[in-house]
């Protein structure tokens, strides 16, 4: 979900166990929670789920006043060969883990039943479940740099509104793809308010940049972690 460039469509297998897991992670209780919520998503392999990922959820739960904050656990990068990533069961019970007491937090695999891993199509598929959800993207700064090769990047642009949160080292860079991709920019305390109020629509972003942290997948695996 992360890196979308030039990708063909990938079909997934049901790397998450057997039948009832599967139907777990496509359609978790979360789904059938009628509350009005503002939930914000943050995409990505999370191979794996690391200190860094808890940063930008708190930070985005923190300045845009959310309620919730879903991981979406991609079951394949399509620009990355699978012998690069954990099996999606490791990854997900993994980053379960890391959140078991973050109940804010929830970690799912929507992206498992369908036919490929572009964020649009993940974007119509969750508000078609959760219509009563307002919905905001998470992504770091380093994502942003890259976010024109995305898959009908204008068109997520114009579904719903995102907070990018500053990463070192991508901050200047961020702020001027921001400037040419992303459209109108407002505060984050303001598009937390506008939306969760119905005042603004996509699109729109806002750029946190309060505190930053280092902790990165890469990193970790070059020392050695495994899943």
């Amino acid at each position: 979900m992360l890196s979308e460039a030039m990708a063909k469509p990938v079909q997934h297998k049901d790397t998450a166990g057997d039948g009832i897991t599967h139907r777990r992670h496509l359609t978790p209780p979360l789904f059938h929670d009628s509350r009005r919520r503002s939930v914000g998503l943050v995409g990505g392999s999370f191979n794996p789920a690391h200190d860094g990922h808890l940063h930008l959820a708190k930070m985005a739960r923190k300045t845009l006043g959310l309620d919730e904050v879903w991981w979406l656990v991609t079951p394949q990068n399509p620009l990355k060969p699978p012998t690069e990533t954990a099996s999606l069961d490791h990854r997900l019970q993994y980053a379960r883990k890391l959140v078991s007491e973050k109940n804010y937090i929830k970690v799912i695999a929507p992206e498992l039943g369908t036919r490929n891993n572009y964020t649009l199509n993940t974007l119509k598929l969750l508000k078609n479940v959760a219509p009563r959800v307002k919905f905001f993207w998470i992504m770091g700064a380093d994502n942003l740099v890259q976010f024109r090769k995305w898959y009908r990047h204008r068109d997520i642009v114009d579904r719903i509104a995102i907070a990018v949160i500053d990463r070192p080292g991508y901050s200047y860079a961020a702020l001027s793809m921001g400037r040419f991709v992303l459209s109108r920019r407002v505060s984050a305390r303001r598009l937390g308010k506008l939306q969760r109020g119905n005042g603004s629509k996509p699109p729109v972003w806002c750029f946190i940049s309060e505190s930053r942290h280092y902790a990165s997948a890469t990193a970790l695996r070059a020392l050695g972690l495994k899943l």
